[in-house]
C-alpha cells in the first residue's frame, strides 16, 4: 500500500484510479512527466538542432589488449551557437564479434580522470576546483570507474565530462548547451536547469551509441552518481531507449523521497545549487508537501524497464531510508504492468542487495561514493534482467 502522505502514482490529477497498463501508459505516465517538467526539472527543449559525430581516436589494443578504446566528438549546432561533447568509450574485445551491452554515464572531472591512459584527451574549459589543473588529475577517479572489471564482464563503458554539456555553476544559463536553445532572457519558470541539460546530453550519447555497430543499443543502461544520479533518473524517465536506469547515492531530488526526508531538503538544494532545477521548484522550499509529485513517481516512470537504486550507510545527507522507501512506493506501478517491483519492503542489511525484482536496491557500507562493489551489483542486475550469465 502506498503511504497516504505521498501522491499516488496510480491516481490521476483528477482523482481517477489507474487500473490498467494501457491507462498508465496513455494517461498517467505522460501526466507525471509533465508535472516533473513544470515543477522540478524544467522542460527539455524540443527545437531541432544539428548533430554530427567524429571518431577522432581508436585503439583496438587498449589497456594492454584488454579493451577497445574509442573517443568521439559529438558536435552540436543551432542558430549560430555550437557545442562539443567528448565521449570516451572502452569496449570488450568481444564487441568486434558481437555488439556489447553498455553503461552510459557522465563524470565529474573529465574523461582523463577515469583512467591513466595517456591517450585520453584532457578536458578543456571549465573544471571544478578539485580537478584543476587537468594534467594533474589523470586517472585520479579511476577507483570510481573500474574499467577492467567492466570490460571483463562483457560490458562497454561510455562516459563524457558533464562540464562539456553544462558547467556546474550559476552563470544565468549563458554557457554550456543552453545558448543552443535561446537567450537567458527568454527563460520561464519551467525552463530547464543544469540537471535537465546533463540529462539531454546523456540522450545525445545514446544517439551516438545507436550508430555504433559494436554496441548493443537495445541494452544500454544509464547510470550516475550523486547529482549525476539525479541526472540519470531524469534522463531514463524521459528517454525510453535506456534499457536500465541506475541511481547511485542521488539523494534529494534524485531517488530519495522528498516528504519527511532527513538530510538535504528542497530548500537546501535550491539555495546551494540554484541552477540545477527550474525556478518553479523554489516554490516548494520548506513546502515539500505541496509538491504534486514525489520521487517514487520518478522511479515509476522507468517502468516497465528495470530500475536500480543504491545507498551508502554513512551518506546521511542523501538519506538511504528515503531512497529505499522511494523504491518501495514505486512498486505498485511495476505490479500494475505485470512485473515485480522491489522484492522486500524491509530495509536490507549492508551488502545484502535486493536484486530479484524489476526494481533493485542495495545499501553499501561507507561514505558517499561510487565503488567497485556498486559496479558489481549493477552488472549482476543488468545480467539478470537481460538473461546474461554472470
Amino acid at each position: 500500500m502506498i503511504d497516504s502522505t505521498l501522491p499516488d502514482p496510480l491516481v490521476t490529477a483528477e482523482g481517477v484510479p489507474v487500473t490498467s497498463a494501457d491507462q498508465w501508459m496513455r494517461d498517467r505516465r505522460p501526466e507525471i512527466l509533465e508535472l516533473f517538467r513544470e515543477h522540478v526539472y524544467g522542460r527539455t527543449p524540443e527545437d531541432p538542432f544539428e548533430m554530427s559525430f567524429d571518431v577522432f581516436d581508436e585503439d583496438r589494443s587498449a589497456l594492454g589488449g584488454a579493451a577497445i578504446r574509442r573517443q568521439v566528438a559529438i558536435n552540436l549546432a543551432r542558430g549560430g551557437a555550437e557545442g562539443r561533447i567528448n565521449l570516451l568509450m572502452f569496449l570488450p574485445p568481444s564487441a568486434a564479434d558481437a555488439p556489447a551491452p553498455a553503461f552510459a554515464l557522465l563524470n565529474f572531472g573529465g574523461n582523463h580522470t577515469i583512467t591513466d591512459d595517456p591517450a585520453v584527451e584532457l578536458a578543456k574549459g571549465w573544471l571544478r576546483d578539485t580537478f584543476s589543473p587537468a594534467e594533474d588529475f589523470r586517472g585520479k577517479s579511476a577507483g570510481r570507474f573500474p574499467v577492467g572489471d567492466i570490460v571483463s564482464r562483457g560490458y562497454a563503458l561510455a562516459t563524457a565530462y558533464y562540464g562539456d554539456i553544462d558547467p556546474d555553476f550559476h552563470d544565468g544559463f549563458s554557457n554550456g548547451v543552453h545558448p543552443l536553445f535561446g537567450a537567458p532572457a527568454e527563460r520561464t519558470g519551467d525552463s530547464w536547469g543544469a540537471v535537465g541539460a546533463w540529462a539531454w546530453g546523456l540522450s545525445r550519447i545514446m544517439d551516438y551509441l545507436e550508430t555504433d555497430s559494436e554496441v548493443d543499443h537495445g541494452r544500454v543502461a544509464v547510470a550516475g552518481h550523486s547529482r549525476l544520479g539525479k541526472t540519470a533518473l531524469w534522463a531514463g524517465a524521459q528517454d525510453e531507449r535506456f534499457a536500465v536506469v541506475i541511481s547511485n547515492d542521488s539523494g534529494c531530488t534524485g531517488a530519495a523521497l522528498t516528504r519527511g526526508k532527513d538530510g538535504e531538503t528542497v530548500d537546501n538544494i535550491n539555495t546551494s545549487f540554484p541552477h540545477w532545477f527550474c525556478e518553479n521548484y523554489r516554490r516548494y522550499n520548506g513546502k515539500e508537501s505541496d509538491l504534486p509529485v514525489d520521487q517514487h513517481m520518478l522511479i515509476s516512470l522507468v517502468a516497465p524497464r528495470p530500475a536500480y537504486v543504491a545507498s551508502a550507510t554513512e551518506d546521511t545527507w542523501a538519506d538511504p531510508k528515503a531512497e529505499f522507501a522511494s523504491c518501495v512506493h514505486a512498486g505498485p506501478v511495476y505490479r500494475l504492468l505485470g512485473l515485480s517491483g522491489l522484492e522486500s519492503d524491509e530495509m536490507p542489511s549492508p551488502e545484502g542487495p535486493v536484486h530479484g525484482g524489476h526494481i533493485g536496491y542495495h545499501l553499501r557500507t561507507g561514505k558517499h561514493g561510487l565503488t567497485a562493489y556498486d559496479w558489481k551489483c549493477y552488472m549482476d542486475f543488468a545480467d539478470a534482467k537481460s538473461g546474461r550469465g554472470k
